[in-house]
């Protein structure tokens, strides 16, 4: 659905984005990931057209992206942006207006989203007299209101509690079920294998990685296996060739290892040693999250910085 091809942009003597290239698949839930400051939000101001590139092309469904397809985008910002003094119907279907429905129109989308998110109540409410988490909801609805393709949501869960967080976030993967295409930014990483069949991680005002969530998973595996057993009694020597020691929890003859398998080994000459001397009950691939890959790649970019310099 969307192509950025060379992305780059320069404020003053800052390099926001240096020659990002993105693809976001149609139909995907699409995470773009990274630290405070890596360049997400200027990705995004760029999408939405709200400032330009200083080099780059960006295609929305193969045809460069212009004006016109602004009526095809919602866009939750991270720093939210509603009139306080207004009352949240009045305002919202001022908003909707903005988005191409008519009155009618945005007023029957509103009651259905009011009713279904159980906000009724607030329709002759001022903004201002809504909580941070009340405001989150109104301003989602607004982003969403108009059915758009394209969905780029920044932060969407910042301020929710737990409850609430749960609702939006069934309303996202509903909303990708009917077809709509969702952009989901953020620097935090406990949602992240929930939602997005695919990512892209920007540091430094780079893409550092990116593809599909299964995928990268599968890349950073590195041979790291927990192993539950009983010892038969005698004494478990660790010092092998097949495996380094990670983590070790004994309670007396139950005993957990977490171990990394040498490079020239495979997990069955592991288990033809450790089979003679204990009484394995269970053998789990510890695979890396999202978070552990994201640390280890920003780490790693750091520290490239650091030694250039």
């Amino acid at each position: 659905m969307l192509s950025l091809r060379n992305i780059v942009k320069q404020y003053a003597n800052h390099r926001a984005l240096d020659d990002v290239s993105i693809d976001i698949p149609e139909g995907k839930i699409f995470g773009l990931l990274g630290p405070n400051g890596a360049g997400k939000t200027s990705l995004i101001r760029i999408i939405n057209q709200i400032t330009a590139p200083d080099a780059g092309e960006i295609y929305f469904n193969n045809e460069l992206l212009s004006p016109k397809h602004i009526e095809q985008i919602g866009y939750l910002p991270e720093e939210r942006g509603l009139y306080k003094k207004m009352k949240v119907g009045e305002q919202m279907i001022y908003l909707a207006q903005l988005k191409g429905l008519n009155k009618s129109e945005a007023k029957q989308r509103l009651n259905h989203w009011f009713e279904k998110l159980d906000i009724t109540s607030w329709w002759d409410k001022k903004v201002e007299d809504l909580s941070k988490g009340m405001q989150q909801k109104v301003q989602f609805i607004a982003t969403i209101l108009h059915d758009p393709k394209l969905i780029i949501l920044d932060e969407p869960f910042s301020g929710f509690d737990p409850v609430n967080a749960q609702i939006i976030q069934d309303e996202i993967l509903e909303l990708n079920k009917n077809g709509a295409t969702i952009i989901y930014s953020t620097h935090r990483m406990e949602t992240v294998e929930e939602l997005c069949d695919n990512i892209a991680l920007i540091n430094k005002s780079k893409k550092i990685l990116d593809g599909s969530v299964k995928d990268i998973k599968k890349l950073y595996k590195n041979q790291s296996y927990c192993i539950d057993f009983v010892s038969k009694g005698s004494i478990l020597n660790h010092d092998n060739p097949y495996y380094d020691l990670i983590k070790l929890n004994a309670q007396e003859e139950q005993v957990q290892i977490d171990i990394k398998i040498n490079p020239k080994f495979q997990l069955n000459d592991v288990l033809n040693f450790l089979i003679p001397q204990v009484e394995i009950h269970q053998v789990k691939e510890i695979v890396p999250t999202i978070h552990d890959i994201f640390i280890e790649k920003v780490t790693q970019t750091h520290a490239t910085i650091h030694e250039q310099n």
